[in-house]
């Protein structure tokens, strides 16, 4: 008679993330510090040099300076808490055997509320600053008489047309799976 061991049962890992789900993810510092190493400096690596990286962070200094016990602690809680948290959303694939950490495609869910300003490319307030100093420009040239008026007011109406279209599209793209209008509705 032989025994057979239980298999492991994968988690089960949603298609999209919700936005509570997203929020509460992100509402810990620790994870989004796991998310922030992991896009920024490697898309996978080990739970030492994970806790390592974020114990420096956590305590302002080099990575050659963290003792045992400030890695020993965030170790622990990455270990017990963060990691499979971010592993069952599908965030991250979490090998606790190996001690790896790999960043999914998922992750890219998160990239609207992860991003800082300067990611994001010229913001857009600055854009539409500029675009009006240039419309006072064209009217200037028009009321000179160096351009028509109908040439600079349409001019003026298709740069603002276009720049628009651009913001539109990057907050649609920007947005959490495409759904946020979706989940603002949703009454849970």
């Amino acid at each position: 008679m032989s025994i057979q061991k239980p298999r492991r049962r994968e988690p089960q890992r949603p298609d999209r993330l919700s936005r509570d789900d997203v929020f509460s993810i992100l509402s810990n510092r620790r994870r989004r510090d796991v998310l922030r190493y992991l896009r920024r400096d490697a898309e996978s690596t080990s739970l030492g040099d994970l806790a390592e990286r974020i114990a420096a962070w956590e305590n302002d200094i080099p990575v050659a300076d963290v003792d045992y016990k400030q890695r020993k602690r965030v170790y622990t809680s990455l270990h017990q808490t963060h990691l499979p948290k971010l592993d069952e959303a599908g965030i991250v694939e979490y090998d606790r055997n190996r001690g790896t950490i790999t960043l999914t495609d998922q992750a890219a869910e998160l990239e609207a509320y992860l991003s800082s300003p300067d990611e994001r490319g010229v913001p857009w307030d600055v854009c539409y600053l500029g675009l009006s100093a240039l419309a006072l420009g064209l009217l200037g040239a028009a009321w000179l008489g160096a351009v028509s008026g109908m040439a600079a007011a349409g001019l003026t109406v298709a740069l603002f047309v276009v720049a628009a279209g651009a913001n539109a599209y990057v907050a649609r793209r920007d947005r959490i799976g495409g759904h946020a209008a979706a989940e603002d509705s949703n009454t849970d």
